[in-house]
């Protein structure tokens, strides 16, 4: 059995951790997960209790937040998308309120810049992007993933601790499924999961994955790391000594390549 490296902290304790996908999901803020310029034209709607809303100037994009700590995901944070104002949803994005709340700025920073550059631009990318589902995987190959591909129409990418993944469906009739998904954790029991569905641009994903596999250490207190995983954690730094007994393997040596925030 893997050593604990938490054992000889204090819960209280500071700490820096990789991988992301087994970190836990920080602080549940919506100011961290959503970088929208709400001081000049994006709306929020934070009530006291219930789901909270943020919106585009144009209408068409909306995120929000719905809090269940009674249940297994604690929650759920979601990204949809409408051609025209108050439209059908063309696509939508879940995840659990388990995810690393470090994942969900990544990606709706991401967002934010799609909207910003399809409004000065003849291009809808939020609608019809172009980019190739390939760059949605490619950060995985380059961080060591493994890649198991299915006849029916699916391939996997799975961590090398075994601990998380990201399954794409490339070839499939049935859109009532997640066109993508991810989780970290055990695959039989995940600790958090994301879904992606059919429509959603690529270059979205991509920004998910670029973040997931970062080897930026994320910020959390020992007590807030998930008990079950945590030995197969690297702690990056921490305030007081390591346990002596605890020699993990370095850590990659580079942050993974993505756009600069």
């Amino acid at each position: 059995m893997l050593p604990d490296p938490f054992k000889d902290l204090d819960p209280t304790q500071p700490v820096k951790v990789l991988p992301r996908h087994l970190a836990g999901p920080g602080p549940a803020d919506l100011h961290t997960a959503w970088p929208f310029p709400f001081d000049e034209d994006w709306s929020l709607h934070q009530p006291d209790e219930g789901t909270a809303y943020a919106t585009s100037p144009c209408l068409r994009l909306w995120t929000s937040f719905t809090p269940e700590p009674e249940k297994r995901g604690k929650g759920t944070w979601t990204i949809g998308a409408n051609r025209a104002p108050f439209g059908q949803t063309d696509w939508k994005i879940t995840f659990d309120a388990t995810t690393p709340v470090e994942l969900l700025h990544d990606i709706h920073a991401e967002l934010l810049d799609l909207h910003r550059d399809d409004r000065t631009s003849d291009q809808d990318r939020l609608f019809d992007d172009p980019t190739a589902p390939y760059e949605g995987y490619a950060p995985l190959f380059a961080r060591g993933w493994s890649h198991d591909v299915k006849t029916d129409g699916t391939q996997t990418f799975f961590a090398p601790d075994g601990l998380g993944g990201v399954r794409h469906r490339y070839a499939t009739k049935d859109f009532g499924t997640a066109a993508w998904r991810a989780w970290g954790g055990y695959p039989s029991e995940p600790y958090w999961q994301a879904h992606f569905s059919f429509g959603t641009p690529t270059t979205l994903v991509a920004a998910f994955t670029a973040s997931l596999i970062s080897t930026e250490p994320l910020h959390r207190t020992v007590q807030d790391v998930p008990f079950h995983t945590r030995r197969h954690l690297y702690v990056a730094t921490a305030a007081t000594k390591p346990p002596s007994t605890y020699s993990p393997a370095a850590p990659p040596p580079a942050t993974a390549s993505g756009r600069t925030r």
